[in-house]
């Protein structure tokens, strides 16, 4: 950390922002970019052999994510600047020597990290499908009615800038070795494109295990999208079945929509 420049120079945290931001808008462009290519053009001829499954996009939609996707990316570029400078300042418990804690927290804070946004988001997202705060935050995202790669960070600015401030106020307590926050952030990635595909890539085996019936993916948010008042997890299915937020046709279309 000390060969890293000083964030609270205003210029640095500039560039610093632009970095995150050119970090986090690749990756994420890349991840939408293959996910489409294996998912939807590959897959293209087998849909319309089986007559299933094809999308009809509206006409714009894509563009409208892209350009919605990089307004978040640049939230998460400053949300990213300003976690450096929290880290820089001592303020928050990202640490760089894995033996700073027993080897056994590294995937048990990995674990905890991401049961945490997972509690965060599901009470956020069920509070921004209340009709004055959806219509305000979260239209933006259900514009998007069939889901598309493209979807995953389609966001309106002020539901970006909630969903980013989630990473550095969870590090102002709870410690993460630096390499497992990099871990857990390629998992938000992975997961948040995945689960926009509208097309199920887990086989049906899978899904048919503990682990399986716990994993949120594309099945299970596409009903949200086409449903909304149900299926408001990100990576687990464990608050929608405790609440009884999981949509009844759930299980039904997913053994529909999987491989064996």
């Amino acid at each position: 950390m000390n060969t890293l420049p000083d964030v609270s120079n205003p210029l640095w945290f500039l560039i610093v922002s632009a970095i995150v931001y050119a970090i986090v808008v690749g990756r994420y462009f890349l991840l939408s970019w293959l996910f489409y290519r294996i998912f939807y053009v590959w897959k293209k001829e087998k849909w319309s052999r089986k007559k299933i499954n094809k999308r009809e996009y509206p006409a714009g939609q894509f563009r409208k994510e892209i350009i919605r996707s990089n307004i978040t990316a640049i939230l998460f570029g400053i949300s990213g600047a300003v976690l450096l400078l929290l880290w820089q300042k001592g303020y928050v418990k990202i640490y760089e020597d894995v033996h700073a804690y027993p080897l056994w927290w590294l995937p048990l804070s990995l674990f905890v990290a991401l049961l945490l946004q997972e509690t965060y988001y599901y009470w956020l997202h069920r509070w921004m499908h209340i009709p004055a705060v959806f219509r305000l935050v979260h239209k933006w995202h259900h514009d998007s009615h069939i889901a598309s790669p493209w979807t995953a960070f389609s966001f309106h600015p002020l539901e970006g800038l909630i969903q980013a401030i989630f990473l550095p106020l969870v590090l102002l307590f709870l410690p993460i070795n630096l390499y497992v926050l990099v871990i857990m952030l390629t998992i938000m990635s992975v997961s948040s494109v995945i689960n926009h595909l509208d097309i199920e890539i887990y086989p049906r085996w899978l899904t048919h295990t503990v682990i399986g019936k716990s994993i949120i993916g594309a099945t299970h948010h596409a009903l949200h999208h086409k449903q909304y008042k149900y299926n408001y997890g990100l990576y687990f299915t464990w608050w929608d079945r405790l609440f009884k937020t999981e949509s009844p046709v759930y299980e039904e279309m997913l053994e529909e929509k999987t491989s064996k």
